[in-house]
């Protein structure tokens, strides 16, 4: 059985949650991370030196970094269901995962801790804003792709969708104006039939 560390209110912990939930794997959910702490203890810094979550343990091989991980368990249990087999769409689908990491999700923090973790007087409105801003222009090159396929990783549902369905979810829960995004919308409301999003990822902010 899977082990994977990391708090279920995490967007990174919620990719990999939700991936094994949509291949049907059995794991345990080991809370990490935030008020759970166990990320700087040395049993936990020997999974994971950067003292991060998720960290997923299947029998001998020890993970980190959440896109790797779903990476992982498409390839190794998805038998075709989430990963693409041919390697331009593939790869089609991993760009989507990667700017979801290494694009979308600095101003996206900045809106959602300053609107979410932060008490009040620690809030930072420029930032915020600032946030708010750029996340919206990002969404509407999502909203272009989308008008042109229903999912990221084309005509079906697979891993190029993962890393944004929780950062989209989040996108239309918080008490925000937001801009029409209409395909960007209607490809959460197709996620949101899901089971297993609204298990792992559909859970209130915090």
């Amino acid at each position: 059985m899977l082990t994977i560390w990391g708090r279920t209110n995490s967007t990174n912990v919620k990719k990999v949650l939700w991936a094994a939930e949509e291949l049907g794997l059995p794991y345990e959910n080991i809370p990490a991370g935030g008020v759970h702490g166990v990320v700087n203890d040395p049993d936990f810094r020997a999974l994971n030196p950067n003292g991060l979550v998720p960290v997923l343990k299947d029998d001998d091989l020890v993970l980190w970094e959440s896109n790797v991980i779903v990476r992982y368990l498409a390839g190794r249990y998805g038998e075709g269901r989430l990963m693409p087999a041919d390697a331009g769409a593939r790869a089609k689908a991993e760009r989507w995962m990667d700017w979801a990491t290494g694009t979308i999700a600095a101003p996206f923090r900045d809106l959602f801790w300053n609107l979410v973790r932060l008490a009040p007087e620690q809030r930072d409105a420029k930032a915020m804003e600032a946030g708010l801003a750029r996340v919206a222009d990002l969404l509407a090159i999502l909203d272009a792709e989308l008008a042109r396929q229903p999912y990221l990783t084309g005509e079906t549902f697979g891993i190029g969708d993962i890393p944004l369905g929780p950062v989209v979810y989040a996108w239309f829960a918080l008490p925000i104006e937001r801009p029409a995004r209409p395909h960007v919308e209607a490809w959460y409301h197709r996620l949101a039939q899901r089971p297993a999003y609204r298990k792992t990822v559909m859970l209130p902010l915090s």
